[in-house]
């Protein structure tokens, strides 16, 4: 018994049943422990011992059942490996907070730890219950037709149809004793209960009822609509939101907002509106409202308090309609000085000295979409800007209006192309070229030559890191000489969710996140490592706002060199590090964590690490920041 408890608190519930069923021994128990701590990534035991082959997948499945009253839903989730303990331990202390006192297996959907179809998987194991999915069957409308379809909706359950032992009827929870004692009220008490997603019994009533009903909401006036429409944009600015996704589904029209880089799930509404709004946008940006089988694209100026917001909209033809997604431009976050964007000093003062402050030569931001390079060119002019200079733009669309620069946004509907743009450009004796981003061989062919004829020329790049960005310009067909002599600098950029201040902690690395990042113990020394435990302030993500990480590659004689002799990206990399002090992407990541400014979960996710990181101290050292 002593042997039982002890796997029980090493190793889980199911472990423990496992050794006292006689499926495994305890032995096979510890050697899969050691092997678990060698592993790469994260694996419960549970899997590990079933790729050793010491115990199948049914055996797993027959232990649950037998033993499935002794099993909380949260533990099973985390010892099959489906949320980690910080998961269920967050949706806890919602659960705590909430006065619903909603369940934990719903908390989990919503905080996208699981999804429904899991959850309905795993209470299907858990409790013995048939898993089937009503949409796909064939319903007796006979037994439909006995109760009010606002009576299903009510108590989340449908008939399916009479068998020898009773009627099959499908529930979202048939553990619930109000959805029993629903069903029972109208088909007697011989019922058979499966379990079944709710969204798939909702559909299947909604297409049952469908022409038959009319809903209100098809009803809307012009006026509610209008509403309702600017209701999600301003929602949307007082989230803090930088995109919103409105997302045409089978049942229902899903809005979500991108902050700090992930979607959160703000509201769903009857799929009967989408039409509505869709037509409502296209009339504000001007997009024609005829056309539904095409993409398209525009832009809105919208007031609010007392500003006016500029957002960028694209509709995408689906099959259950047009995806819309807006970014929202001009946010109230405005301009940050170069001081701020979160460049370390060392790395900020060569930025300023070596880069920006050159008398011409070509300056590259780069990074994947939503990396923060608009806003660091931004930053950069506003430092760049002075009566002494002229500096004019090329943009699609202009994001910022600066006072005192000319700056042109790109038109294509008028035929103010980039191409025509360019070409007057550099007619406009400017001191100072910012071309929104290089796109194809034209613009970095004349950004090459503007720095050539003693322009300073600012512009972005979709890259991965800094020496991806010379890569592309050489297989654009840009001479290796003329990239050599123009390009002085290349920023590679990302944007980190930042821990939330308001429930960081100190974390202690744990070996498996030391091997991912290709550490010892040693080479943390003085990291001051935080995670967030989750709090209302952060929705419980344990993440608040964002932060700049960045790739500083300045390019010196020897750098130069490698360009034209056409070396590898690998080799250009390894010739930076060592002769011009290259910090990488994953390098500065690691000091922003050890100084408990983001995660390590955030490093992982997000950053490139293309060789192994130098030891921390060696780059704090670099960077110019202390322990």
């Amino acid at each position: 018994m002593n042997d039982i408890n002890t796997v029980k608190q090493q190793y889980g519930e199911i472990a423990s049943i496992l050794v006292e069923s006689g499926y495994i021994t305890l032995d096979k128990i510890k050697y899969a422990a050691r092997i678990q701590e060698k592993l790469l990534t994260t694996k419960p035991i549970i899997e590990v011992l079933k790729e050793l082959k010491y115990i199948t997948d049914e055996q797993v499945k027959t232990t649950i059942r037998k033993n499935r009253l002794n099993m909380r839903i949260g533990s099973l989730f985390v010892e099959l490996g489906y949320i980690t303990e910080e998961n269920l331990q967050a949706a806890f202390d919602i659960q705590k907070e909430s006065k619903t006192k909603k369940k934990i297996g719903e908390i989990l959907i919503e905080q996208n730890c699981i999804t429904e179809k899991k959850l309905t998987e795993v209470l299907s194991l858990q409790l013995g219950f048939n898993s089937i999915e009503p949409e796909l069957m064939e319903i007796d409308l006979h037994l439909f037709s006995k109760a009010p379809s606002k009576w299903f909706e009510t108590y989340h359950f449908v008939p399916i149809h009479k068998e020898e032992a009773g009627i099959l009827i499908a529930f979202s929870d048939p553990l619930d004793p109000k959805d029993i004692a629903g069903a029972k009220e109208v088909f007697g008490e011989n019922i058979i209960p499966a379990i079944a997603l709710k969204d798939s019994i909702i559909n299947t009533i909604n297409k049952i009822q469908k022409g038959a009903k009319t809903r209100r909401t098809t009803e809307m006036d012009e006026n509610s609509i209008i509403g309702l429409t600017n209701t999600i944009i301003i929602a949307a600015v007082e989230e803090g939101a930088s995109d919103i996704h409105i997302e045409p589904m089978i049942d229902r029209l899903r809005i979500r907002f991108r902050k700090d880089g992930i979607l959160i799930h703000y509201k769903d509404h009857p799929p009967e509106v989408a039409h509505a709004i869709t037509s409502r946008l296209k009339i504000m940006c001007k997009a024609d409202i005829a056309e539904k089988r095409r993409h398209q694209g525009g832009r809105i100026f919208f007031d609010h308090g007392g500003t006016q917001l500029d957002l960028r909209a694209s509709f995408y033809a689906t099959i259950h309609g047009e995806k819309i997604v807006m970014r929202l431009l001009n946010r109230q976050g405005q301009i940050l000085e170069l001081n701020k964007i979160g460049m370390y000093p060392r790395m900020l003062e060569r930025f300023r000295e070596e880069a920006l402050n050159r008398p011409s030569g070509v300056v590259i931001i780069t990074g994947p979409t939503g990396s923060g390079k608009t806003s660091t060119v931004y930053s950069c002019i506003s430092y760049l800007n002075s009566p002494q200079v002229s500096i004019i733009t090329a943009e699609e669309p202009v994001e910022y209006i600066i006072d005192g620069i000319a700056q042109c946004s790109i038109n294509p509907k008028i035929n103010l192309t980039f191409e025509e743009t360019l070409r007057h450009i550099v007619r406009q004796d400017p001191d100072i070229i910012v071309i929104g981003e290089i796109r194809d061989n034209y613009s970095a062919g004349v950004a090459v030559q503007a720095a050539l004829t003693g322009h300073k020329v600012l512009t972005t790049f979709h890259t991965e890191d800094s020496i991806g960005g010379l890569i592309r310009l050489l297989n654009m067909d840009i001479e290796a000489f003329l990239i050599s002599s123009t390009v002085v600098c290349v920023v590679a950029q990302r944007l980190l969710r930042k821990v939330c201040s308001n429930c960081a902690q100190p974390h202690r690395p744990s070996p498996k996140e030391l091997q991912r990042l290709g550490y010892t113990p040693k080479d943390i020394l003085g990291g001051e490592f935080r995670k967030g435990r989750g709090c209302t302030l952060c929705r419980h993500t344990g993440y608040s706002g964002r932060v700049g990480i960045f790739e500083l590659l300045i390019l010196d004689e020897i750098v130069r060199n490698s360009i034209l002799e056409r070396k590898t990206s690998h080799e250009i990399r390894a010739t930076s590090i060592e002769s011009s002090n290259l910090i990488t992407l994953f390098e500065d990541g690691i000091v922003k964590a050890a100084n408990g400014v983001t995660t390590i979960d955030e490093i992982l996710r997000t950053l490139p690490c293309l060789q192994k990181p130098r030891s921390l101290s060696t780059l704090r050292r670099l960077v110019g920041v202390s322990a």
